[in-house]
């Protein structure tokens, strides 16, 4: 089973499992909110259809609503948005794996190498699952795969997956530029810092931005902690981002 949510990243791990296990063996669960663009629900609904799939959705906006109503008088949890966001997705973890529990189903995670250096996923949230299918991939080879896995005029990834500009959607009009780089800058010197092995001196003198370089380093030794946490990883290169013990 996989979380739709209409973006690329969910696509691509709901692709690779129809590929491997067949699609009558793969489910889709979406679970939109009141951020949710209806985009979110026709994309990965195009998705399951276009492959003759199943999928099951589960709104989240009611349930969002009784945790926000049963906590704010104890946590103020109304003046930090930060935590109204990875409510969010702690909520659709719970339905996921409830979801997993009763079918006993194998729940795939969707969160790519770039997110995941970055901090950029709520632990028991969004990085809960079985197994990581994408966490050996940054976001760039994520777009690659999706186009590789509709070349030669296939038509399984919607295009509008791959072309919309990529968002968490946890609050109105959100990006995920909000929060972190631009892929095309980020990518690079994370492969740099972690697939070549150089310091951060090296990444700058060769023509990054030192601010930049500096903010990648210290978010993600800051995000650490996550990571020791993950569930296990696919594999697919050489320099995998979880310790060897998670690597399959």
């Amino acid at each position: 089973m996989v979380g739709l949510s209409g973006g690329i990243d969910s696509a691509v791990v709901y692709a690779l499992a129809v590929e491997a296990l067949g699609v009558k063996n793969v489910r889709g669960i979406l679970m939109p909110s009141e951020y949710s663009s209806i985009h979110s629900v026709s994309d990965s609904v195009e998705l399951v259809n276009n492959v003759g799939g199943r999928y099951d959705i589960i709104p989240i906006e009611k349930i969002y609503a009784a945790f926000m109503r049963e906590m704010t008088g104890y946590f103020s949890i109304g003046e930090w948005f930060v935590a109204q966001e990875n409510l969010q997705a702690r909520i659709r973890g719970t339905i996921v794996m409830t979801y997993a529990n009763r079918y006993d189903a194998l729940l795939l995670n969707t969160s790519n190498k770039s997110e995941l250096f970055m901090g950029y996923g709520t632990l028991y949230g969004d990085l809960c699952g079985a197994m990581m299918v994408l966490a050996d991939l940054y976001k760039l080879q994520v777009y690659e795969l999706a186009n590789h896995i509709n070349a030669g005029g296939k038509r399984i990834i919607p295009e509008h997956s791959i072309s919309k500009e990529p968002s968490a959607e946890l609050k109105p009009n959100q990006k995920d530029t909000d929060s972190l780089p631009p892929y095309g800058v980020l990518d690079p010197v994370l492969h740099a810092l972690h697939e070549e092995g150089l310091p951060a001196d090296e990444v700058i003198a060769s023509g990054s931005d030192p601010a930049l370089v500096d903010r990648i380093v210290r978010v993600k030794a800051g995000a650490a902690f996550k990571v020791a946490q993950l569930p296990p990883v696919l594999t697919v290169g050489e320099h995998p981002l979880a310790p060897a013990e998670k690597c399959l």
